[in-house]
Protein backbone atom coordinates (compact mmCIF):
# COMPACT_ATOMS: atom_id res chain seq x y z
CA UNK A 1 0.00 0.00 0.00
CA UNK A 2 1.23 3.48 -1.29
CA UNK A 3 1.33 6.03 2.01
CA UNK A 4 3.32 8.72 0.46
CA UNK A 5 3.11 9.75 -3.28
CA UNK A 6 4.97 13.23 -5.06
CA UNK A 7 4.29 14.33 -8.16
CA UNK A 8 4.90 17.56 -9.96
CA UNK A 9 2.86 20.77 -9.09
CA UNK A 10 -0.73 20.22 -10.42
CA UNK A 11 -3.13 22.84 -12.54
CA UNK A 12 -6.85 23.46 -12.03
CA UNK A 13 -8.15 23.82 -15.67
CA UNK A 14 -11.60 24.82 -14.89
CA UNK A 15 -12.51 27.34 -11.89
CA UNK A 16 -14.22 30.06 -10.80
CA UNK A 17 -12.72 32.24 -7.98
CA UNK A 18 -15.82 34.73 -8.24
CA UNK A 19 -14.94 38.94 -7.99
CA UNK A 20 -14.37 41.31 -5.23
CA UNK A 21 -13.61 40.52 -1.52
CA UNK A 22 -14.20 36.62 -1.83
CA UNK A 23 -11.39 37.27 -3.91
CA UNK A 24 -8.64 36.92 -0.93
CA UNK A 25 -9.97 33.53 0.33
CA UNK A 26 -10.80 31.57 -3.11
CA UNK A 27 -7.39 32.60 -4.73
CA UNK A 28 -5.87 31.58 -1.24
CA UNK A 29 -7.43 28.03 -1.89
CA UNK A 30 -6.55 27.59 -5.26
CA UNK A 31 -3.04 29.09 -5.08
CA UNK A 32 -2.29 26.89 -1.90
CA UNK A 33 -2.52 23.66 -4.29
CA UNK A 34 -2.57 24.52 -8.01
CA UNK A 35 0.48 26.81 -9.82
CA UNK A 36 -2.26 27.84 -12.89
CA UNK A 37 -5.65 27.78 -13.46
CA UNK A 38 -8.23 28.30 -16.26
CA UNK A 39 -10.22 31.36 -14.96
CA UNK A 40 -13.84 31.52 -15.87
CA UNK A 41 -15.06 34.76 -17.14
CA UNK A 42 -18.72 34.38 -15.86
CA UNK A 43 -18.96 37.46 -13.54
CA UNK A 44 -21.70 40.03 -13.79
CA UNK A 45 -20.99 41.83 -16.32
CA UNK A 46 -19.66 38.71 -18.17
CA UNK A 47 -15.34 39.32 -19.32
CA UNK A 48 -15.72 39.78 -23.06
CA UNK A 49 -12.74 41.62 -23.78
CA UNK A 50 -9.35 41.45 -23.29
CA UNK A 51 -9.32 44.56 -21.67
CA UNK A 52 -11.49 43.04 -18.97
CA UNK A 53 -9.56 39.67 -18.95
CA UNK A 54 -6.71 42.24 -18.07
CA UNK A 55 -8.45 43.75 -15.22
CA UNK A 56 -9.86 40.95 -13.71
CA UNK A 57 -6.53 38.98 -13.69
CA UNK A 58 -4.48 42.23 -11.66
CA UNK A 59 -7.30 41.80 -9.42
CA UNK A 60 -6.52 38.15 -8.31
CA UNK A 61 -3.26 38.49 -8.45
CA UNK A 62 -3.47 41.70 -5.70
CA UNK A 63 -5.56 39.09 -4.07
CA UNK A 64 -2.83 36.44 -4.35
CA UNK A 65 -0.34 38.97 -2.53
CA UNK A 66 -2.68 39.06 -0.10
CA UNK A 67 -3.81 35.43 1.11
CA UNK A 68 -2.60 33.89 3.87
CA UNK A 69 -1.45 30.13 3.88
CA UNK A 70 -4.23 27.57 3.64
CA UNK A 71 -5.88 27.18 6.80
CA UNK A 72 -7.78 23.86 5.88
CA UNK A 73 -6.06 21.19 8.31
CA UNK A 74 -5.32 18.53 5.41
CA UNK A 75 -3.56 21.33 3.57
CA UNK A 76 -0.15 22.72 4.02
CA UNK A 77 1.36 24.97 1.61
CA UNK A 78 4.50 27.00 2.24
CA UNK A 79 7.29 28.83 -0.55
CA UNK A 80 6.22 28.09 -4.20
CA UNK A 81 6.00 29.75 -7.21
CA UNK A 82 3.68 32.87 -7.60
CA UNK A 83 -0.15 31.65 -8.90
CA UNK A 84 -0.50 32.36 -12.65
CA UNK A 85 -4.31 32.47 -13.62
CA UNK A 86 -5.10 32.08 -16.88
CA UNK A 87 -7.58 34.10 -18.37
CA UNK A 88 -10.40 33.38 -21.00
CA UNK A 89 -13.25 35.05 -22.72
CA UNK A 90 -16.88 34.68 -22.42
CA UNK A 91 -18.68 34.46 -25.70
CA UNK A 92 -21.74 36.36 -26.68
CA UNK A 93 -24.19 36.81 -29.97
CA UNK A 94 -21.79 39.53 -30.18
CA UNK A 95 -18.15 38.47 -30.37
CA UNK A 96 -16.12 39.89 -32.45
CA UNK A 97 -13.22 37.86 -34.29
CA UNK A 98 -10.91 39.97 -34.60
CA UNK A 99 -11.29 41.63 -30.76
CA UNK A 100 -10.60 37.52 -29.81
CA UNK A 101 -8.01 37.22 -32.10
CA UNK A 102 -6.15 40.13 -30.80
CA UNK A 103 -7.17 39.29 -26.92
CA UNK A 104 -5.31 35.48 -27.75
CA UNK A 105 -2.38 36.74 -29.70
CA UNK A 106 -1.65 39.91 -27.04
CA UNK A 107 -1.72 37.36 -24.01
CA UNK A 108 -4.65 38.65 -22.45
CA UNK A 109 -7.00 35.22 -23.19
CA UNK A 110 -5.83 32.08 -23.45
CA UNK A 111 -9.41 30.45 -24.53
CA UNK A 112 -12.88 31.37 -24.86
CA UNK A 113 -15.85 29.87 -23.11
CA UNK A 114 -19.02 28.42 -24.15
CA UNK A 115 -22.09 28.84 -22.40
CA UNK A 116 -25.48 28.07 -24.08
CA UNK A 117 -26.94 30.89 -22.93
CA UNK A 118 -29.27 30.00 -19.39
CA UNK A 119 -27.51 26.75 -19.11
CA UNK A 120 -26.02 27.45 -15.77
CA UNK A 121 -24.60 30.62 -13.45
CA UNK A 122 -24.42 33.54 -14.86
CA UNK A 123 -25.09 32.70 -18.44
CA UNK A 124 -27.82 34.45 -19.26
CA UNK A 125 -25.45 36.42 -21.49
CA UNK A 126 -24.51 33.28 -23.13
CA UNK A 127 -24.75 32.22 -27.26
CA UNK A 128 -28.30 31.96 -28.34
CA UNK A 129 -27.35 29.83 -32.10
CA UNK A 130 -23.77 28.69 -32.62
CA UNK A 131 -24.10 29.94 -36.01
CA UNK A 132 -23.89 33.09 -34.91
CA UNK A 133 -19.90 32.44 -33.71
CA UNK A 134 -19.22 31.22 -37.57
CA UNK A 135 -16.44 33.66 -37.84
CA UNK A 136 -15.14 33.53 -34.42
CA UNK A 137 -15.21 29.91 -34.49
CA UNK A 138 -13.36 30.13 -37.40
CA UNK A 139 -10.67 32.66 -36.32
CA UNK A 140 -10.34 30.38 -33.65
CA UNK A 141 -8.95 27.27 -35.12
CA UNK A 142 -6.88 29.46 -37.94
CA UNK A 143 -5.11 30.70 -34.53
CA UNK A 144 -5.15 27.75 -32.43
CA UNK A 145 -7.32 28.93 -29.61
CA UNK A 146 -8.92 26.24 -27.55
CA UNK A 147 -12.90 26.85 -27.11
CA UNK A 148 -13.99 25.47 -23.67
CA UNK A 149 -17.58 24.52 -23.63
CA UNK A 150 -20.66 23.94 -21.22
CA UNK A 151 -22.18 21.11 -23.19
CA UNK A 152 -25.86 20.79 -22.10
CA UNK A 153 -28.88 21.92 -24.14
CA UNK A 154 -30.99 24.56 -22.42
CA UNK A 155 -34.32 23.08 -24.53
CA UNK A 156 -36.74 23.03 -21.36
CA UNK A 157 -38.47 19.62 -23.06
CA UNK A 158 -35.09 18.16 -22.87
CA UNK A 159 -35.30 16.23 -19.42
CA UNK A 160 -32.12 18.14 -17.03
CA UNK A 161 -30.93 14.24 -16.81
CA UNK A 162 -30.37 14.17 -20.91
CA UNK A 163 -28.87 17.60 -21.39
CA UNK A 164 -25.87 17.18 -22.12
CA UNK A 165 -25.80 13.71 -24.33
CA UNK A 166 -28.51 15.68 -26.32
CA UNK A 167 -26.18 18.46 -26.67
CA UNK A 168 -23.74 15.75 -27.72
CA UNK A 169 -25.29 14.61 -30.76
CA UNK A 170 -27.09 17.94 -31.29
CA UNK A 171 -24.23 20.48 -31.38
CA UNK A 172 -21.10 19.30 -30.29
CA UNK A 173 -20.64 16.75 -33.28
CA UNK A 174 -22.06 18.90 -35.96
CA UNK A 175 -19.41 21.42 -34.27
CA UNK A 176 -16.18 18.89 -34.41
CA UNK A 177 -17.54 18.19 -37.83
CA UNK A 178 -17.30 22.09 -39.43
CA UNK A 179 -14.03 22.79 -37.35
CA UNK A 180 -11.77 19.30 -37.30
CA UNK A 181 -8.71 21.44 -36.29
CA UNK A 182 -10.65 23.66 -33.93
CA UNK A 183 -9.51 22.70 -29.88
CA UNK A 184 -12.13 21.66 -28.23
CA UNK A 185 -12.06 21.00 -24.06
CA UNK A 186 -15.62 19.59 -22.85
CA UNK A 187 -15.63 20.68 -19.69
CA UNK A 188 -16.76 19.08 -15.91
CA UNK A 189 -18.35 16.14 -18.25
CA UNK A 190 -20.43 13.97 -16.51
CA UNK A 191 -21.81 10.70 -18.62
CA UNK A 192 -20.53 7.48 -20.28
CA UNK A 193 -21.80 9.66 -23.43
CA UNK A 194 -19.16 12.31 -23.29
CA UNK A 195 -16.66 9.54 -22.20
CA UNK A 196 -17.04 7.69 -25.37
CA UNK A 197 -17.17 11.24 -27.48
CA UNK A 198 -14.00 12.32 -26.46
CA UNK A 199 -12.26 8.88 -26.61
CA UNK A 200 -13.26 8.37 -30.12
CA UNK A 201 -12.67 12.40 -31.30
CA UNK A 202 -9.14 13.24 -32.59
CA UNK A 203 -6.10 14.61 -30.75
CA UNK A 204 -7.62 18.22 -30.48
CA UNK A 205 -10.88 17.06 -28.60
CA UNK A 206 -10.29 16.48 -24.55
CA UNK A 207 -12.26 16.85 -21.50
CA UNK A 208 -11.64 18.06 -18.31
CA UNK A 209 -13.11 15.96 -15.08
CA UNK A 210 -14.25 17.28 -11.52
CA UNK A 211 -13.88 15.95 -8.26
CA UNK A 212 -17.48 15.60 -7.07
CA UNK A 213 -18.70 14.33 -10.10
CA UNK A 214 -16.09 11.08 -9.30
CA UNK A 215 -16.98 11.42 -5.82
CA UNK A 216 -21.23 11.21 -6.06
CA UNK A 217 -23.95 10.57 -7.99
CA UNK A 218 -27.55 11.86 -7.38
CA UNK A 219 -28.32 9.59 -5.28
CA UNK A 220 -25.97 11.59 -3.01
CA UNK A 221 -27.90 14.97 -3.51
CA UNK A 222 -31.37 13.24 -3.59
CA UNK A 223 -31.83 9.94 -1.51
CA UNK A 224 -32.98 10.36 1.81
CA UNK A 225 -33.51 14.09 1.29
CA UNK A 226 -32.24 16.99 -0.87
CA UNK A 227 -29.13 18.46 -0.15
CA UNK A 228 -28.35 21.26 -1.82
CA UNK A 229 -24.24 21.78 -1.14
CA UNK A 230 -24.43 18.45 -3.86
CA UNK A 231 -25.94 20.53 -6.06
CA UNK A 232 -24.26 21.33 -9.54
CA UNK A 233 -24.49 22.26 -13.06
CA UNK A 234 -24.07 19.59 -15.09
CA UNK A 235 -26.15 17.87 -12.85
CA UNK A 236 -25.02 14.32 -10.52
CA UNK A 237 -26.04 11.61 -13.08
CA UNK A 238 -26.58 7.91 -12.49
CA UNK A 239 -23.67 5.51 -10.84
CA UNK A 240 -22.87 3.95 -14.13
CA UNK A 241 -22.15 7.41 -15.51
CA UNK A 242 -19.74 8.48 -12.35
CA UNK A 243 -18.65 4.99 -12.86
CA UNK A 244 -17.48 5.75 -16.31
CA UNK A 245 -16.20 8.71 -15.26
CA UNK A 246 -13.83 7.31 -12.43
CA UNK A 247 -12.01 4.78 -15.27
CA UNK A 248 -11.61 7.30 -18.12
CA UNK A 249 -10.16 10.01 -15.01
CA UNK A 250 -7.72 7.15 -13.82
CA UNK A 251 -7.37 5.11 -17.16
CA UNK A 252 -3.74 7.25 -18.44
CA UNK A 253 -5.81 8.79 -21.34
CA UNK A 254 -4.07 12.05 -21.92
CA UNK A 255 -7.46 13.46 -23.37
CA UNK A 256 -8.49 13.42 -19.80
CA UNK A 257 -7.33 16.28 -17.34
CA UNK A 258 -8.21 17.92 -13.98
CA UNK A 259 -10.44 20.41 -14.00
CA UNK A 260 -11.66 21.21 -10.57
CA UNK A 261 -15.40 23.53 -11.40
CA UNK A 262 -15.25 24.86 -7.80
CA UNK A 263 -17.96 26.99 -7.76
CA UNK A 264 -18.16 29.33 -4.43
CA UNK A 265 -21.59 30.22 -3.39
CA UNK A 266 -22.02 31.28 0.67
CA UNK A 267 -23.92 29.11 2.62
CA UNK A 268 -27.38 31.76 2.20
CA UNK A 269 -27.26 31.15 -1.48
CA UNK A 270 -26.88 27.42 -1.25
CA UNK A 271 -29.48 26.38 1.29
CA UNK A 272 -32.94 28.65 -0.40
CA UNK A 273 -35.34 27.65 -2.43
CA UNK A 274 -33.49 28.00 -5.10
CA UNK A 275 -30.05 26.78 -4.16
CA UNK A 276 -26.93 28.15 -6.48
CA UNK A 277 -25.57 24.96 -8.70
CA UNK A 278 -22.19 24.30 -7.58
CA UNK A 279 -19.32 22.71 -5.28
CA UNK A 280 -17.17 23.84 -3.53
CA UNK A 281 -13.91 21.62 -3.63
CA UNK A 282 -10.73 24.29 -4.56
CA UNK A 283 -9.73 23.72 -0.22
CA UNK A 284 -9.51 20.01 -0.85
CA UNK A 285 -9.02 19.52 -4.36
CA UNK A 286 -6.19 17.08 -4.49
CA UNK A 287 -6.95 15.31 -1.45
CA UNK A 288 -10.50 14.78 -3.34
CA UNK A 289 -8.53 13.19 -6.50
CA UNK A 290 -5.83 11.27 -4.16
CA UNK A 291 -9.03 9.32 -2.62
CA UNK A 292 -10.64 8.48 -5.74
CA UNK A 293 -7.07 7.57 -7.65
CA UNK A 294 -6.18 5.35 -4.43
CA UNK A 295 -9.74 3.79 -4.52
CA UNK A 296 -9.33 2.65 -8.12
CA UNK A 297 -5.34 1.38 -7.86
CA UNK A 298 -4.67 3.74 -10.19
CA UNK A 299 -1.90 6.18 -7.59
CA UNK A 300 0.75 5.88 -10.12
CA UNK A 301 -1.40 7.89 -12.77
CA UNK A 302 -2.17 10.78 -10.97
CA UNK A 303 0.72 12.65 -12.39
CA UNK A 304 -0.71 12.61 -15.38
CA UNK A 305 -4.20 13.35 -15.23
CA UNK A 306 -3.25 16.44 -12.78
CA UNK A 307 -0.05 17.75 -13.84
CA UNK A 308 0.87 16.73 -17.56
CA UNK A 309 -1.99 16.34 -19.89
CA UNK A 310 -4.00 19.51 -19.60
CA UNK A 311 -0.37 21.13 -19.63
CA UNK A 312 0.54 19.01 -22.54
CA UNK A 313 -2.77 19.94 -24.51
CA UNK A 314 -2.50 24.10 -24.00
CA UNK A 315 1.01 23.93 -25.09
CA UNK A 316 2.63 24.74 -21.73
CA UNK A 317 5.69 23.39 -19.61
CA UNK A 318 4.73 21.23 -17.05
CA UNK A 319 5.47 22.63 -13.61
CA UNK A 320 8.84 22.05 -11.87
CA UNK A 321 8.08 21.93 -8.34
CA UNK A 322 6.33 19.10 -6.55
CA UNK A 323 3.68 18.52 -4.29
CA UNK A 324 3.16 15.48 -1.73
CA UNK A 325 -0.10 13.76 -0.55
CA UNK A 326 0.21 11.47 2.33
CA UNK A 327 -2.23 8.92 3.52
CA UNK A 328 -3.85 10.39 6.87
CA UNK A 329 -7.59 10.67 7.71
CA UNK A 330 -8.86 14.54 8.42
CA UNK A 331 -12.16 16.40 8.66
CA UNK A 332 -13.09 18.67 6.45
CA UNK A 333 -13.76 21.91 7.60
CA UNK A 334 -17.32 22.75 8.20
CA UNK A 335 -17.21 26.06 6.87
CA UNK A 336 -15.07 28.73 5.66
CA UNK A 337 -14.65 32.69 4.93
CA UNK A 338 -16.07 33.65 1.81
CA UNK A 339 -15.20 37.10 1.99
CA UNK A 340 -18.08 38.57 5.10
CA UNK A 341 -19.99 35.71 4.10
CA UNK A 342 -19.51 31.66 5.29
CA UNK A 343 -19.20 28.74 2.72
CA UNK A 344 -19.64 25.14 3.41
CA UNK A 345 -16.64 23.10 1.54
CA UNK A 346 -18.02 19.73 -0.54
CA UNK A 347 -18.18 17.25 2.27
CA UNK A 348 -18.36 19.34 5.10
CA UNK A 349 -17.57 17.34 8.13
CA UNK A 350 -16.78 14.35 6.56
CA UNK A 351 -12.99 12.55 6.91
CA UNK A 352 -10.79 12.03 4.00
CA UNK A 353 -8.14 9.63 4.21
CA UNK A 354 -5.30 12.30 2.37
CA UNK A 355 -3.65 15.53 3.14
CA UNK A 356 -1.45 17.68 0.90
CA UNK A 357 1.37 19.89 1.42
CA UNK A 358 4.11 21.89 -0.92
CA UNK A 359 7.57 20.40 -2.06
CA UNK A 360 10.05 22.84 -1.82
CA UNK A 361 12.23 20.59 -3.88
CA UNK A 362 13.23 21.43 -7.56
CA UNK A 363 12.68 18.68 -10.57
CA UNK A 364 16.18 18.14 -10.14
CA UNK A 365 16.50 16.26 -6.77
Amino acid sequence: MTDLIRIRRPDDWHLHLRDGPALTDTVAATAAQFHRAIVMPNLVPPVTTGDQAEAYKARIMAAAGAAPDSKVDGARSGPSKPFLPLMTLYLTDTSKPEAIRTAFEGGQAVACKLYPAGATTNSDSGVTALERLTDVLEVMQAIGMPLLIHGEVTDAAIDIFDRERVFIERTLKPLCQRFPKLKVVLEHITTSDAVDFVKAAGPQVAATITAHHLHCNRNHMLAGGIRPHYFCLPILKRSSHQTALRIAATSGDPKFFLGTDSAPHAVEAKESACGCAGCYTAPLAMQLYATVFDEMNALDRLEGFASRFGADFYGLPVNDDFITLKRQAWTVPDAMALGAAEIRPFLAGQTLGWTFETDTADSNQ
